[in-house]
């Protein structure tokens, strides 16, 4: 159960700042300069890997894919094959 949460939220960060998660959490470690950002949002960012931005034929961001359940490794690698499926 805590994985399909985990999913939903991974995709709604993706879209929300229109950045992978794993990105998210390299700037998101102290000293970084979005130390914190996981707080936010009533604690729906995640910053796990696993949560990619979906972008139109223009580039322009229509949505997002989030996945959760295995390594973060995992999780990536399912993401990008689901957004290369987009």
């Amino acid at each position: 159960m805590g994985s399909i949460d985990i999913s939903i939220n991974k995709a709604f960060t993706a879209r929300a700042f229109d950045t992978s998660t794993g990105d998210l959490a390299k700037n998101s470690q102290p000293g970084e300069q979005f130390y914190g950002i996981s707080d936010s949002n009533h604690g729906r960012v995640m910053i796990f890997a696993g949560g990619l931005p979906l972008r139109g034929n223009n580039g322009t961001v229509v949505g997002g894919v989030g996945v959760s359940g295995g390594t973060g490794e995992q999780d990536q690698i399912v993401a990008e094959a689901a957004m290369a499926a987009f």
